[in-house]
């Protein structure tokens, strides 16, 4: 998730971080408005198929996961859990994270503080425990640390309090994916220490660590039946990852890959290739794109069927826009090419509403175990308020399911309602 300020980069890209800047400039720093409400609706898939094909899919080992896009829990979230961090920031118009507090209650009401850890989740637990999935990955764009300073020239940096990460272990994270634009927010040292606290917490990461070889190795998580999660992260500069946060054999960093760069797919296909083994199903989660707008980029999408043609990815678990983006399934093989925001401290800031940036989903996809192939995807949808996901209203579940559907349609996809206020995905 790139955040929503921007600036021009040495490359010639634009930062997206100068936006939110211009906006707080025009208003002289109050950004007050209505982003409230309740949400969170949920999902049910599967594709059109015989009765025949179904009977087969119920039958087959399968693997179910929970997947997100960004967890933001730093700054304003941070500041409303039990151990906030030193509230200082150094972006150009708010200097306290409190503020984003301050923001958020002006247009939603109350935010109680010293929250419970679980408090931010809200009703997505409840959605989680009625079918426990075997996997639980969400891409953790927030440095959790206590030391480091902040990266010099950078608009925005996230942190949250090393003795708040249970907030993320109440929702049994097995994997945070870590390749994202913010995770050196605070330095080489607040990396580090972001590595030990998720680890000590018993959490996996991928996509960063001490050296290139740890941050590309992927994340294994181990599923009853024998079979193996494989999560591999990325982070793309077409995102906001600066070459400069590379991890190289004796530097800390993250994996970075540029989705344009000749040797891509091969690069994906020579480490998915050295940790695969038959049963496993392999993720590739990838920081990548821009922050605003459902258009998919012809590289993004050339780039997801190769990996899923060339380097035996069962899923594309893409993130960093603001908001859902179309969904395809490409050979039976999953892409999610932007899973939009799931929890992050922006409500109440303006500028975007044509996107309803408060919505989001929960993804719980499942596949056959022994060929990685999608039998189902559930939705959840999801709305942001006081800093808590709650189950969206049918009009704002709605709503989405209108959206994704209009945009979905270049890609063979439709989400159809299911009884119980879910969705489902249907493809061809």
């Amino acid at each position: 998730m790139t955040t929503s300020n921007a600036r021009d980069l040495p490359d010639g890209r634009v930062d997206q971080h100068v936006d939110r800047r211009r906006f707080l400039a025009r208003t002289g720093g109050a950004i007050l408005c209505g982003v409230a409400g309740a949400v969170v609706a949920s999902a049910a898939t599967g594709q059109r198929s015989s009765g025949a094909v179904e009977r087969q899919r119920t039958s087959a080992p399968r693997v179910r996961l929970f997947l997100c896009g960004d967890v933001m829990t730093g700054r304003g979230i941070d500041q409303i859990l039990r151990h906030p961090g030193d509230p200082r920031i150094f972006e150009g118009y708010v200097r306290s994270a409190g503020d984003y507090v301050a923001i958020a209650e002006q247009a939603s009401g109350p935010i109680p503080r010293a929250v419970d850890p679980a408090y931010i989740w809200g009703d997505a637990l409840a959605e989680l425990e009625r079918a426990p999935p075997d996997a639980r990955i969400v891409n953790l764009e927030t440095a959790v640390t206590d030391v480091g300073e902040p990266w010099p020239g950078k608009g925005i940096h996230y942190r949250m309090h090393p003795a708040n990460v249970p907030c993320l272990a109440a929702a049994k994270l097995d994997c945070c994916t870590l390749a994202n634009n913010h995770m050196l927010d605070w330095g080489y040292e607040g990396l580090q220490r972001t590595l030990e606290t998720l680890r000590a917490a018993g959490m996996r990461t991928a996509g960063a660590g001490r050296d290139l070889a740890e941050a590309a190795a992927p994340a294994v998580i181990d599923v009853s039946g024998g079979g193996r999660v494989l999560v591999f992260a990325y982070g793309s500069p077409s995102s906001g990852v600066t070459m400069k946060w590379a991890a190289r054999s004796h530097r800390r960093g993250l994996n970075v890959l540029d989705e344009c760069a000749p040797g891509a797919v091969e690069r994906v296909a020579r480490e998915v290739g050295e940790w695969k083994r038959p049963g496993d199903l392999v993720v590739v989660s990838l920081h990548w794109g821009s922050n605003w707008g459902y258009e998919v980029p012809a590289e993004q999408r050339a780039l997801a069927h190769r990996l899923i043609d060339d380097a035996a990815v069962d899923l594309i678990h893409g993130h960093s826009s603001h908001h859902p983006r179309p969904i395809e399934v490409h050979r039976n093989k999953l892409v999610l090419y932007g899973c939009g925001d799931f929890i992050n401290d922006y409500e109440g800031i303006t500028g975007y509403e044509v996107f309803r940036p408060e919505l989001g989903l929960m993804y719980l996809p499942e596949f056959d175990s022994r060929t990685g192939q999608l039998t189902r995807l559930l939705l959840v949808a999801t709305r942001t308020h006081r800093f808590r996901v709650e189950r969206a209203s049918v009009e704002d579940a709605s709503w989405l399911q209108d959206r994704l559907n209009r945009e979905a349609r270049a890609f063979g996809t439709r989400i159809e309602p299911q009884p119980g206020g879910v969705y489902q995905l249907q493809w061809t």
